[in-house]
């Protein structure tokens, strides 16, 4: 008997918009990149904030995500708090930004500077 293995989520992925505003933010770098790090920090009063920035090159442990011709480096620490994170990008009249819709979410400070972050349970990896 064989078993079928299930395709592992990724942890974070890219609507159209991000996708489109990260290519356009890497190209006008000018510098040599070798990703997008997304990750969370302790930030705030919810607990946690979510970090990005360039990666000059790929650490040993990092998860590697490529999402629409874009490549996303995850530190191994943060993947239980991104695993099934989407990230868009809005418009709006007086701000534009990155946004984060996590389902491991469990609150959000009041200014919008924090969150709280529940990681996923193991079971719902391995299953």
């Amino acid at each position: 008997m064989t078993q079928t293995q299930r395709a592992r989520p990724k942890a974070v992925t890219l609507t159209e918009a991000a996708a489109r505003r990260l290519k356009a933010i890497i190209e006008k770098s000018g510098n040599e990149i070798a990703g997008l790090r997304v990750g969370v920090k302790n930030s705030g009063c919810a607990g946690m904030g979510y970090t990005m920035e360039y990666a000059k090159s790929i650490e040993p442990y990092d998860e590697v995500i490529e999402d629409q011709g874009v490549k996303i480096l995850i530190d191994p620490k943060a993947i239980m708090f991104l695993l099934g994170t989407r990230m868009d990008f809005k418009e709006e009249k007086l701000s534009s930004g990155f946004v984060f819709d996590n389902p491991n979410e469990t609150s959000a400070c009041g200014c919008g500077e924090s969150v709280t972050i529940a990681p996923v349970k193991a079971e719902l990896i391995e299953n």
